[in-house]
């Protein structure tokens, strides 16, 4: 089943600004912080060096103050990160909360990183870091809709097929058959999130699902 909402809706789920849950996934793993910081620090200190060069010109202000912003970016680099992909989301003209089940289960595995090692041979091998990463496909009484797929860890040892799903879906499509974007999703009989991405605010969605309930099969 689904259940057109408007945009003023859409934007009470997804927010413009990211949320402490985007703020981390955006953050990213200990590599990617790293990284962060390292252009942090490195922009930081060239930007404040040449506003001190450049002492009592009209520029030396332009170079502290982006000084202090590359500073700052390991703060507001994951914010802009996550708030570009809110602002993806909703920016597809058509949105509708998704009520249906999981039709299947079924595992993946994905590269994450890999670098080249020497083995005892001297010789240069690749070696992959690889994650187990689970697919839902979501049905409804109408047919296929589509699917999420997300880390696995220990809590999904709860999912099962047959299992009610509801979420966001949102297309340029009137009819919402194609071209479909699923934010992630809340199974309301386990009380579980699932889903790479956290576009939703929870708290509001599942008020939503309530507001919902006499057209959701509960």
């Amino acid at each position: 089943m689904l259940l057109p909402i408007s945009t003023g809706q859409v934007s009470k789920l997804i927010p413009s600004v990211a949320t402490g849950n985007q703020f981390k996934y955006a953050l990213g793993n200990p590599r990617k912080i790293l990284q962060r910081l390292i252009i942090s620090v490195l922009g930081g200190v060239v930007n404040f060096l040449l506003s001190g060069q450049l002492y009592g010109s009209q520029t030396s202000s332009f170079w502290l103050v982006l000084s202090v912003l590359f500073f700052l970016y390991i703060l507001w680099g994951p914010i802009l990160e996550a708030s570009r992909k809110n602002a993806k989301f909703k920016r597809f003209e058509f949105s509708a909360i998704f009520d249906g089940f999981i039709s299947d289960i079924y595992r993946t595995e994905r590269i994450e990183s890999s670098r080249e090692q020497s083995n005892r041979q001297g010789k240069l091998e690749l070696i992959e870091n690889k994650r187990t990463w689970l697919v839902l496909e979501l049905e409804d009484n109408d047919g296929y809709l589509g699917k999420i797929s997300f880390p696995m860890e220990n809590k999904h040892s709860q999912l099962k097929i047959g299992l009610s799903i509801r979420c966001l879906v949102t297309s340029n499509n009137r009819n919402l058959s194609k071209n479909i974007l699923l934010t992630d999703a809340w199974l309301p009989q386990i009380n579980l999130w699932v889903g790479d991405y956290p576009f939703l605010l929870r708290p509001a969605f599942e008020e939503i699902c309530y507001i919902y309930k006499n057209k959701f099969n509960v």
